[in-house]
């Protein structure tokens, strides 16, 4: 949004009605013509969810055990993949071809649900996403710190003093964040995102590809079929430990909340959640896979030992230039999830200030910069608004992750917080009352228990999660934290 012409071309697109005529340029809504793909969705997707959540799986795997841990694994991949094709079919109000589009999945709410709905979604929805800045910039100055602490200790030897200020690295990557903030909307990050996706393949690979190596190396599957033994930790942490990696598992599969803009970058024909579909499939399937294979050989490599970050565990022993890149991979992969969560968040804000200040020349105004050639043939648009409140917003973030440096338990509470009332009852409300399914039908009962299943895992993760977050402030000094 931010330039006068994207503003009016928005505002265009608003008041036309649903059928309008397509043309070789613009869609039926009166926006230009949408160019997504199959392929272009499932790596907008795989770069939101293959985020740094795979990394604290073989954690979350530890506490659970080899029977549970897998299991749960696939119930939520199962569970995601079937409310996301709910959501799909939301896309569109009334008619899922031709039906009035919906450009968020705060306007999907209020086409069908309406009222206070859309008001709590939209908090959920935003705090969750702000959540997710949070705890991206916590995780990508984990993984420069233990770039630093490699190359120290490779230096000085494995007793060498090596603790390295988080500090620093956090500013440095809220300071990246600054300069990709400015890129306005989520078309033109397609770019970010594939390069994301690119790199949370690598350091996957490497994190289990160092986790089968040293299941070689120990000659043994380590762990057991219950999770982490009492004595390495008391009966009230494995409780609180299990349930906080549920919370875990759950933010490893939060998407949901950006879904409906992926999609409306998707072309048409074919019908937008058709397309959808495949691409959450693809997603989903894809993300299982790499999810089982880390969580699993990270916990037959570590056991009961299984570090919170699984690329932290792998010390920093030789082949360290190998750990150096996965850890420099969720780096830059960090850098573009972080846009891709926080767009529909800077799409919000920037909406609600044009339609408040229709015509203030500082909101709604553009500057148009020369680009040099090799970059782009049109001037970039330099929005005022846009600049301060996006700059504003990383910093805030920044100063929080420096604040409550814990990556583990606020991945934990996160993923608690966001999944059940963003990934399961919203979408299946929406699809009640898209589909007019009446109460007390077999589907509507069953919908419901998949509901109150999912809410009842939500509260015991949470718990799990603050039970963390309490044990973690009791030795905890603001702005100190090393690694």
């Amino acid at each position: 949004m931010g330039s006068k012409q994207q503003t009016s071309g928005n505002n265009q697109s608003f008041n036309l009605a649903h059928d309008v005529a397509p043309s070789k340029l613009y869609d039926d809504d009166g926006r230009l013509k949408r160019t997504g793909s199959v392929w272009t969705a499932s790596s907008h997707i795989i770069t939101a969810v293959i985020g740094s959540g795979v990394l604290s799986l073989a954690w979350a795997t530890a506490q659970l055990g080899w029977i549970a841990g897998p299991v749960v694994m696939l119930l939520f991949s199962v569970v995601t993949y079937y409310t996301s094709v709910l959501l799909a079919d939301c896309y569109r109000s009334g008619d899922s071809v031709s039906g009035k589009r919906n450009y968020t999945y705060m306007d999907a709410v209020q086409a069908n649900l309406g009222g206070l709905q859309v008001k709590i979604c939209g908090l959920i929805q935003y705090l969750n996403l702000f959540g997710v800045a949070i705890g991206y910039t916590i995780a990508a100055s984990i993984s420069m710190t233990a770039i630093k602490r490699s190359n120290c200790f490779h230096e000085k030897g494995e007793k060498g003093k090596c603790d390295i200020s988080a500090n620093p690295y956090m500013i440095l990557f809220g300071i990246a964040e600054i300069f990709f903030s400015q890129i306005k909307d989520f078309d033109q990050i397609w770019w970010l995102s594939i390069v994301a996706a690119v790199m949370s393949f690598t350091y996957s690979t490497i994190g289990l590809g160092l986790g089968i190596a040293k299941v070689a190396v120990n000659g043994k599957v380590m762990g057991s079929m219950t999770g982490i033994s009492i004595g390495v930790v008391t009966e009230t942490d494995k409780v609180w430990r299990s349930f906080q990696a549920l919370g875990d598992i759950a933010f490893a599969y939060s998407y949901s909340m950006i879904l409906i803009e992926i999609q409306d970058t998707v072309r048409s024909p074919p019908a937008e959640s058709k397309t959808m579909r495949k691409a959450t499939l693809i997603s989903v399937v894809v993300t299982t896979a790499f999810y089982l294979l880390c969580g699993c050989f990270g916990y037959a490599a570590f056991g009961d030992l299984s570090p919170g970050n699984l690329l932290t565990g792998f010390g920093f022993y030789n082949p360290y230039w190998l750990v150096d890149i996965a850890n420099a991979a969720i780096v830059i992969h960090l850098v573009g999830a972080y846009q891709v969560y926080c767009q529909p968040l800077y799409a919000f804000i920037e909406k609600i200030a044009i339609q408040t200040y229709p015509h203030s020349d500082f909101i709604n105004k553009d500057i148009k910069i020369p680009l040099p050639m090799c970059l782009s043939k049109k001037p970039y648009n330099l929005n005022l608004f846009r600049l301060i409140w996006r700059t504003v917003f990383v910093i805030i973030t920044t100063v929080i992750s420096m604040l409550l440096p814990f990556f583990n338990d606020v991945v934990g509470l996160l993923g608690a917080l966001g999944f059940w009332p963003l990934t399961v009852y919203f979408p299946v409300e929406m699809y009640i009352s898209q589909k007019k399914i009446p109460k007390w039908t077999t589907k509507w009962v069953s919908l419901q228990i998949l509901s109150a299943a999912c809410l009842i895992i939500t509260i015991a993760a949470a718990a799990g999660s603050i039970a963390g977050v309490a044990i973690d402030l009791k030795s905890y000094k603001p702005f100190k934290t090393t690694y």
